[in-house]
């Protein structure tokens, strides 16, 4: 096939127009110079693992048909066996619900990324509990607010679904249900705490907020963000790019709903008279948001709220996301089990 942008134009003729991009995340997503979008499918992952070993039985529903936005709802299967799993069957208890929200700077991810099912297959199992993964609408199409919309109806259509559907009722305990995500997915969390608190899904109950390595941001650098290097997977060029991309037009990166405690925001009045319950924070040690993690857990606990804040040595921006089979993973699921008992 000829290159375009190869071919000589005749005299008096202009040049044919092509395109070329102009915004690139990691190959998941690029923007045209005509404003076309083109999204890509991440690889598989990982090639020829046996992650998905028959202790977890799921399922894909749809929680927004008008924005065609689904959710992957994962639960342990029945059968007998080895595991912690297998010991709640036995004793017939209901299981806690982990609301998760994949990351992806607001620009890409999904419940379906291979990585993200490994993790939420983890979770469903090791922890035990019923696990809900949501998808929400992304940049550059749908700008933000539109992802933290679509988690507020995520968490308005679950307790239908956990009082009287088939695949949850009966399975899942509606008073002990647990709201997380990474990066751009733990932002939405925060929001949502915000937002719904404990008591705003009744007849569920919230019981605590799990946010793994938020994506919260600042306009003024934090020493973090200036040491991290350019080869990070979150890098100074690719947050720019994802705020480029996610923000609503004329906002930068004191944005309320990525800067909770920044200049435009009014923490006090959204938080300080919430009940959020119980409020787990991962942190990683080479990460462009670590300060602002620290800052953020510093902040909440200085309204009062019950934060417990991890710091994990020599790890990078959505390690347990990124690799999901690792050790520093099981490391997160562990303390996450701790955390929701």
């Amino acid at each position: 096939m000829k290159d375009r942008a190869s071919r000589q134009p005749s005299l008096g003729t202009a040049a044919p127009p092509y395109t070329y991009v102009v915004e690139d995340c990691l190959g998941l997503l690029q923007v045209l110079s005509d404003g076309t979008v083109l999204r890509f499918s991440p690889p598989p992952f990982p090639a020829g693992a046996a992650y998905d070993d028959g202790r977890v039985e799921w399922q894909d529903a749809v929680y927004d048909a008008g924005n065609n936005l689904g959710v992957r709802m994962y639960r342990p299967t029945t059968r007998s066996g080895a595991g912690a799993a297998a010991e709640h069957n036995k004793k017939k208890k209901l299981l806690p619900v982990l609301v998760y929200f994949p990351g992806g700077g607001f620009c890409f991810g999904s419940y379906s990324y291979p990585k993200n099912h490994a993790l939420c297959l983890r979770f469903a199992a090791e922890l035990p509990a019923v696990v809900c993964s949501f998808d929400h609408r992304l940049a550059p199409e749908h700008r933000l607010p539109a992802a933290f919309e679509d988690a507020m109806a995520a968490l308005l259509w679950l307790p239908g679904q956990v009082l009287r559907s088939p695949w949850l009722a009966g399975r899942a305990d509606p008073g002990r249900v647990f709201v997380s995500g990474t990066s751009s997915g733990a932002c939405i969390a925060h929001q949502m705490a915000a937002r719904f608190g404990t008591a705003g899904l009744r007849p569920l109950e919230i019981a605590g907020y799990i946010l793994l390595m938020p994506y919260f941001l600042s306009e003024e650098a934090t020493p973090s963000e200036l040491s991290t290097p350019e080869t990070a997977l979150l890098s100074r060029e690719r947050s720019d790019r994802y705020v480029r991309l996610a923000m609503p037009a004329g906002w930068n990166k004191d944005h309320p709903l990525v800067n909770p405690f920044g200049p435009y925001s009014r923490p006090s009045l959204a938080l300080a008279a919430a009940d959020v319950g119980r409020v787990l924070v991962v942190a990683a040690e080479c990460d462009l948001v670590r300060d602002k993690n620290l800052e953020y857990a510093q902040r909440m606990k200085a309204l009062g709220k019950d934060v417990h804040l991890a710091l994990f040595p020599g790890q990078e921006h959505a390690f347990c996301a990124n690799k999901p089979l690792s050790a520093p993973a099981d490391e997160v699921i562990r303390l996450i089990k701790r955390f929701i008992i």
